[in-house]
């Protein structure tokens, strides 16, 4: 009887020995948007570094369309496993919800993790538009109808335009991309006139030439464009916007993978590297664990509430 007892035993407690430690196997890390853009850029910083504070592969993979909304309803619709993971930014994790019927709600269907990077943006003018100065993109778009472009609906790039639209008293066209990338591209084609952009997606274009940065965005100079002025500075008063990064995952994950995500972010934005790198993307790392990034998320939707509904965007 001693001997089955003991048999009984090791029987039940067999699969609980059993279950592997997390991460297994590889984690994915979707990013909403296409590759090249400041979405792409921070993702792959964050990614690399993750990686050995998990002690796992963490694979990025590029779910461009709908506006970011279809990353968002990937990882919503994933098992709550760990195994896939989101970047979320302000555009579809605030603003979409104001402006399109989703199949997911990212306030109610995925979990916060923690809050990664928080990073300023530029004004840039291709060589077609003929300006030196944010105060003359102004005068020309007064002048006559300018057409921007956008990493798509509601993200950062296109807030970031309507936002210096609004506070500047200029009326211009919207063209929304499938990510910074091909925006930035079809501006250095001549095909839009400027972009309000993340630092990442046109610092090369701007170092080069190619591109003209006109302004940044935060209340602060980048280090990396030290003679490329604030908006403020530049002659737009009140007129600031910048671009924020969270980790995010499917609703009902177990507390101690998410724990351990938290736990490994926070390691992973001590690093040195990490550190530098997302200094030269233009971007402030962030300390903010669930509970502060939920809440932080809840007011952002709100405000993005009433700037959708002041300027009634119509999704193009």
């Amino acid at each position: 009887l001693a001997l089955c007892g003991v048999a009984m035993t090791m029987s039940v407690a067999a699969p609980v020995m059993a279950q592997d430690a997390y991460p297994s196997k590889p984690i994915t890390l979707v990013v909403s948007y296409a590759a090249g853009g400041g979405t792409d850029a921070i993702a792959r910083v964050f990614a690399a570094r993750l990686e050995k504070a998990l002690g796992g592969r963490v694979i990025v993979e590029n779910r461009p369309g709908a506006a970011a909304n279809l990353g968002t309803e990937v990882a919503a619709a994933a098992d709550p496993d760990g195994y896939t993971l989101l970047i979320g930014n302000q555009g579809p994790m605030v603003v979409n919800p104001h402006i399109f019927k989703l199949k997911a709600d990212p306030g109610t269907d995925l979990d916060p993790i923690a809050m990664i990077a928080d990073a300023s943006l530029v004004v840039v003018v291709g060589p077609s538009l003929k300006v030196n100065t944010l105060s003359e993109l102004v005068e020309a778009a007064k002048s006559g109808e300018l057409v921007y472009g956008s990493a798509g609906n509601a993200s950062a790039s296109h807030l970031g335009a309507l936002l210096l639209g609004q506070t500047a008293g200029i009326k211009v066209r919207h063209v929304p991309y499938k990510g910074a990338g091909p925006a930035v591209n079809d501006l250095v084609g001549g095909h839009i006139d400027f972009m309000v952009t993340t630092i990442p997606s046109a610092i090369g274009l701007i170092e080069s030439g190619t591109l003209k940065a006109l302004a940044v965005t935060g209340d602060k100079r980048f280090a990396s464009l030290p003679d490329v002025p604030t908006a403020i500075e530049a002659g737009v008063p009140g007129y600031t916007a910048s671009a924020w990064y969270g980790l995010v995952g499917p609703k009902g994950m177990p507390a101690d993978v998410k724990s351990k995500l938290e736990a490994a972010t926070t390691e992973t934005l001590s690093d040195a590297d990490v550190l530098d790198k997302l200094k030269n993307d233009g971007a402030v790392p962030s300390s903010m664990g669930p509970q502060a990034f939920a809440e932080f998320m809840a007011k952002e939707r709100a405000r993005w509430g009433d700037v959708v509904k002041a300027a009634d965007i119509k999704v193009e």
